[in-house]
């Protein structure tokens, strides 16, 4: 019989971590687990929820409850819990938690790597990851940016807003000349017109050299991003746009790459359809993350071969990062080959 549970997780980060829409100082991740009563390996997946999807931790423990009082319990294996998920309401935080817990349990009692079990190309011993800069005052950027020893990722990320956008991209740049970067707006923008004259000026920053634009309108402005589609500089990711599910065939008209993250996916099935659909309109991949332990790390690595780029440091957002299943080195992640017995 198996024994299904749930933890909460409470995570101080290292700074304050500020996007166009929130910052924050902590978070709480859920960890669910899943075992035999009877012995044997135990499956970890963890939740990281988000509000802009409209999810809260408590929200989703309410959502835990119910699932076991509709018999979560008797569900043991991935099979099973497909089926019983069909009928439930669950937020895609915790449907990816309980279905990479199931997954990380029955690859465990296979013997298995999860890549090879997930049908995944085996993920390279070392994957270089983008790591972010938030939003903050231009004045702080210098120090961030030693403090935090940025130069030792070969791909930067700059959280940036309307008000302050531009500013941020010029004091990287300053001090980080020719270092690719991806810029991210997470909606922050509403008029096309007004985010390709920001695209403009940016562009000509003596040293600016941009890997793409992530995200920078609302993923409700669909025309809006046709419009851009033939008209940015540079390559146009959708992160909102694409959760569990989109017309790719659309997407294509209106993105150059996706942002797949698999706690907006809802698992790692979904997730692995996201990526090949991607690939398969002839858009680039991107493999992204919310403030995660290094389980959920963890976990997106074992995708981690269909991806194209991969920004996977919300491990390194952690002051206190709790299970030590991915070590970072010269900007490049290297994960245990499996899952311990116990976390």
């Amino acid at each position: 019989m198996p024994v299904w549970s749930l933890t909460a997780l409470e995570l101080p980060l290292r700074f304050t971590w500020k996007i166009s829409r929130n910052a924050s100082t902590a978070k709480t991740n859920l960890l669910v687990q899943v075992r035999d009563e009877a012995g044997g390996p135990t499956g970890y997946g963890e939740a990281a929820p988000n509000v802009r999807y409209g999810e809260t931790p408590a929200g989703l423990q309410e959502e835990f409850a119910a699932l076991l009082q509709a018999g979560l319990n008797r569900v043991n294996s991935e099979a099973a819990l497909h089926e019983f998920l069909a009928g439930q309401p669950v937020a895609h935080a915790l449907r990816f938690a309980l279905e990479s817990a199931v997954v990380h349990w029955e690859a465990a009692r296979a013997g298995q790597p999860v890549w090879q079990w997930l049908g995944a190309p085996e993920p390279a011993a070392a994957v270089p990851t983008a790591f972010t800069l938030p939003i903050m005052e231009p004045g702080a950027v210098v120090g961030f940016l030693q403090e935090q020893d940025m130069a030792r990722f070969a791909l930067l990320k700059i959280k940036v807003n309307q008000e302050m956008g531009y500013e941020l991209l010029r004091e990287v740049t300053r001090a980080l000349p020719g270092r690719p970067l991806i810029i991210d707006g997470n909606e922050a923008w509403t008029d096309p017109d007004a985010l390709l004259q920001f695209v403009e000026q940016a562009a000509a920053l003596p040293g600016l050299r941009v890997r793409l634009l992530e995200q920078p309108l609302p993923a409700a402005e669909a025309e809006a991003y046709r419009y851009l589609h033939s008209r940015t500089p540079w390559p146009l990711f959708a992160d909102e746009s694409v959760t569990d599910g989109a017309d790719f065939a659309d997407i294509a008209r209106q993105f150059h790459g996706v942002n797949m993250k698999l706690m907006k996916a809802g698992g790692y099935r979904n997730g692995l359809r996201i990526l090949r659909e991607t690939q398969a309109h002839g858009l680039q991949t991107m493999l992204g993350c919310m403030v995660e332990t290094s389980l959920g790390i963890w976990s997106a690595l074992q995708l981690s071969g269909l991806a194209g780029i991969c920004d996977l440091d919300g491990l390194l957002i952690l002051r206190d990062e709790p299970f030590g299943l991915v070590q970072e080195q010269a900007g490049q992640l290297h994960a245990q080959a499996e899952l311990p017995a116990t976390l």
